[in-house]
């Protein structure tokens, strides 16, 4: 048995559809799967057992033999979350439980990371372990994320193998239930149909023209591809950044959105929400050296093939994977 924590949710299902389509059927669902919308991702997938989040543990307590690894994705994401003792109990507290289990019942782990741990990226975008203690991050989630990072590299008792994946800004499908969270891409595409046009955010930020904020965007199946490629792996323990490698403006993706539709470009600016604006990341960059180094081969889209086949095989069919 193969468990996903998560498992509704945008990476979660996605992982799941890979997972599948390598025969693995034997899959554990684990999340809290009161949101009806979200539970749509799950959909026509083979799953041995749904588990409630709150639910997990006494079951992996009777069950732990024939679990084969864990891939915990399941997390509150939202960046603009500010209560931090409710970030701490679902990103931290709860990653720390999965991984003590882990330790106890030897389970290999990959869990999911995030590059908000980065900050506005004055420590730069390598994933060298002994620069984590040193991140700040700019919100309470990528806080709570880098906490948990924190927390693993002080372990002297770990699983025989595990690795922290830093996820930069996903986009793709199975995101449908996101709503403001969802990608840029994702609201660009549901902006230009609807109105004719795409909305960006101003830079409030004089190193930066509107629209050439930048961000590593990667495709989602680029993100379950390299997850997939660790079940095999199995040894290389450690932090990892994945990304694309490459950073791109915010205009590069709309321009891909207006291509895909085959719509002509009409872009427009408003001032970011003041709520986020001090809090907002205009420039991130993984650095990929380290996952190469290990072997790992995976292929990352371009941020033009990749909102391409998002729109036109996802978006417009209102499809799922």
């Amino acid at each position: 048995m193969i468990v996903v924590t998560g498992a509704a949710g945008f990476i979660g299902s996605c992982l799941i559809s890979k997972l599948n389509s390598h025969n693995f059927n034997y899959i554990i669902a684990v999340d809290d799967f009161s949101n009806i919308e979200k539970n749509r991702n799950l959909e026509g997938k083979q799953i041995q057992q749904r588990v409630e989040r709150e639910e997990f543990f006494d079951w992996l307590d009777l069950n732990f033999e024939l679990v084969e690894f864990i891939f915990h994705l399941g997390a509150r994401t939202d960046t603009t979350e500010n209560n931090y003792d409710l970030l701490k109990e679902l990103n931290y507290e709860y990653s720390k439980k999965i991984w003590k289990s882990c330790v106890s019942y030897q389970i290999p782990l990959v869990y999911a990371s995030s590059a908000a741990t980065y900050g506005n990226g004055e420590s730069g975008y390598e994933d060298i372990e002994t620069n984590i203690p040193n991140l700040k991050p700019l919100n309470a989630y990528g806080k709570s994320k880098n906490e948990f990072d924190k927390w693993v590299l002080n372990q002297e008792e770990k699983p025989f193998f595990w690795a922290g994946l830093k996820f930069f800004n996903v986009y793709g499908p199975n995101e449908y239930h996101k709503g403001r969270m969802a990608s840029v891409v994702y609201h660009a595409y549901r902006q230009l149909a609807q109105e004719g046009k795409v909305t960006l955010f101003k830079s409030h930020n004089s190193d930066y023209l509107d629209g050439e904020q930048s961000r590593d965007f990667i495709y989602v199946q680029d993100v379950v591809d390299t997850i997939y490629w660790f079940l095999h792996h199995r040894k290389d323990s450690g932090i990892y950044n994945l990304g694309s490698g490459e950073a791109r403006t915010f205009l590069d993706l709309a321009q891909a959105v207006f291509s895909a539709m085959n719509s002509e470009k009409d872009i427009q600016f408003k001032d970011t929400p003041e709520e986020i604006r001090e809090n907002y990341q205009y420039f991130t960059e993984a650095k990929m050296d380290k996952l190469k180094s290990i072997g790992c081969t995976v292929s990352m889209t371009s941020l033009e093939d990749g909102i391409e086949e998002y729109i036109t095989q996802y978006l417009k069919k209102g499809a799922y994977l």
